[in-house]
């Protein structure tokens, strides 16, 4: 958030947030402007509410909360970390706070209090003065840097970035209807109770709307979001992402109305009424991009796998090649060292036969065999 724009100058309703049994629930904080009524019971990181803001249900922080003079809360109030109660606050139930308590006078609780570290009765300063005063004094001494980090940490959880639930000043937020004189915008993947009704609407990605929506200007519906009534624009557009439904009527000026989008009940466009094909939201899809680097990812893998896949085949193939051949060697070199037995066999075999004939034996070494009767002829 920029030093010198009002952060409640729009009703914002981050991602994820639900209303859960007349409590609306939020993981990042809960900044509500002065003279606000929440008729909701209010969990959140930390909760911070200017001056006369009333809740119709308890508060539960897991950080901070912080009441400005004149705030009314009509059931308990338990706190994480600590708690700063303004002067006349009113709190129906118990205050129970986990850190230190710097409270007011003229604080009403009416079950009682209890704080497990230092308790300081003071009157605090306001939360808005003493924002103003901090910054201004950071200004003065020329620390824009060091400004913008204290806006940054108010607004925002030091272990992790999430952005906060704003309602602006005079807001009356219910389960029957969201009014505010303000733009409103919806993040994505929420679940809300109760008729919106604002200067503009912008209601993001995959959410639930149990009411119908009104406001003066443009009107504009994301991808796969569902409203459960009318859409209704008096001076403005309205424009209809993919996916989207709507169970009531559209009224507007010009309709742009997405090709796979889907609407109950009857469009009203007394200018012009045109299919598209086209996002009508230009924040980036968060989901989409995580799929699809999840989609790389798993690609990637599939990849790095059949690359596997295929040396090990190769390994194999060349194993395989390399065991033939080791065995056609193996069988040649035996056939041939067989081949040679034989034939020394063979040889063996008939040298034995020789010596055992005489007249092969007489042949073998060139000399005659005599018998007695040409000796005595060669005596006479």
């Amino acid at each position: 958030m920029q030093l010198g724009s009002d952060p409640l100058s729009e009703l914002s309703i981050p991602d994820g947030t639900t209303v859960e049994e007349h409590d609306l629930v939020t993981d990042g904080d809960v900044v509500i402007g002065g003279q606000s009524t929440v008729e909701f019971g209010v969990r959140g990181r930390s909760v911070i509410a200017d001056e006369r803001v009333r809740f119709g249900g308890h508060i539960e922080a897991e950080g901070d909360c912080r009441l400005d003079m004149w705030c009314d809360v009509a059931d308990n109030v338990l706190v994480g970390e600590d708690a700063y109660i303004g002067e006349r606050v009113h709190i129906g139930g118990e205050l129970r706070v986990a850190g230190d308590l710097d409270i007011g006078d003229d604080v009403d609780i009416e079950d009682g209090f209890e704080a497990n570290g230092w308790i300081v009765i003071r009157n605090p300063m306001p939360t808005v003065v003493f924002l103003f005063v901090y910054l201004s004094h950071l200004l003065r001494l020329g620390e824009e840097e060091a400004a913008q980090n204290v806006m940054e940490e108010m607004l925002s959880d030091a272990e992790e970035e999430r952005d906060p639930l704003l309602v602006p000043r005079g807001a009356s937020v219910s389960d029957d209807a969201w009014r505010v004189s303000t733009p409103a915008v919806v993040g994505d993947d929420c679940r809300l109770h109760g008729n919106i009704r604002a200067e503009s609407i912008e209601v993001g990605r995959d959410n639930i709307v149990f009411g119908s929506l009104r406001a003066r200007g443009d009107i504009v519906l994301g991808k796969g979001s569902e409203i459960k009534g009318d859409v209704t624009t008096r001076d403005g557009d309205v424009r209809v992402g993919p996916g989207a439904k709507v169970w009531g009527d559209i009224s507007a000026d010009t309709v742009a109305l997405h090709e796979n989008a889907t609407i109950d009940g009857t469009i009203r466009a007394s200018e012009e009424m045109r299919m598209h094909t086209d996002e009508v939201l230009d924040r980036p899809d968060e989901d989409a991009e995580a799929m699809a680097e999840m989609a790389e990812e798993l690609a990637g893998e599939s990849d790095g796998e059949a690359d596997t896949v295929d040396d090990e085949a190769d390994g194999e193939t060349d194993s395989g090649e390399a065991d033939a051949e080791n065995e056609t060697a193996t069988e040649t070199d035996s056939g041939e060292a067989d081949a040679e037995n034989e034939t020394a066999s063979d040889g063996d075999a008939d040298t034995a036969e020789a010596a055992s004939d005489p007249d092969v034996a007489d042949d073998e070494s060139g000399t005659e065999a005599s018998t007695p009767d040409e000796n005595a002829a060669e005596a006479e």
